[in-house]
């Protein structure tokens, strides 16, 4: 059976006054995907390019674990970007052979009456073609559990983001004896000769 679910999240953002603005620290896609996922779930494939091994996710009978690739790039006004390149489920391979994940986003800073905010939406799709046990159920039914998985888990990305990116970035904009450039080559998250922990 193909089902499709689907979920979108929008976010702003009061960014408190640092000395240096933050659309600098917006121009390092390692610092910006740090703060959005655990640290030890992720690593980097490329300049732009992270590899993300979600949480399990439990929907009804079935447990998944995706790994995403993803691309994370920033314009010059600090826009951040970002979208999956690749998905795989390990250890079911019915579900991977039949699974594709679509995630988009977008955060860029912005001004008003001299205020800074972050404003953004990402929005996630995940198309599948479930496995029989799941034939007798209502469509309705599995639309509905399969929306609320996924708007939990950008829940769970916005929480995130509102709490410690501002964290990182305060923190990162007070080290004194640091320029802009030698800021922007800070990183924080393993390559990829560095292997993933273990869930």
């Amino acid at each position: 059976m193909h089902t499709r679910f689907v979920a979108s999240q929008t976010v702003e953002i009061a960014v408190p006054e640092q000395p240096i603005p933050i659309k600098h620290y917006l121009r390092q896609p390692q610092r910006l995907v740090n703060a959005l996922v655990d640290p030890s779930r992720i690593a980097q494939l490329g300049e732009e390019i992270f590899r993300l091994k979600m949480r399990p996710l439990h929907f009804m009978m079935l447990t998944i674990q995706p790994t995403v690739d993803m691309k994370v790039w920033t314009e010059a006004d600090g826009t951040v970007h970002l979208e999956s390149v690749g998905c795989q489920i390990v250890g079911i391979e019915y579900v991977n052979q039949r699974f594709a994940l679509n995630l988009k986003g977008r955060l860029s800073p912005s001004q008003v009456k001299g205020l800074t905010y972050l404003k953004g939406k990402a929005d996630l799709e995940v198309q599948v073609e479930l496995p029989p046990p799941f034939w007798l159920t209502p469509k309705p039914m599995l639309e509905a559990t399969g929306n609320g998985l996924l708007k939990s888990v950008l829940l769970t990305v916005k929480h995130r983001l509102m709490h410690q990116l501002l964290l990182d970035y305060r923190k990162w904009a007070s080290v004194p004896a640091l320029g802009i450039e030698n800021r922007e080559n800070t990183s924080l998250i393993p390559t990829s000769q560095t292997p993933l922990p273990s869930p």
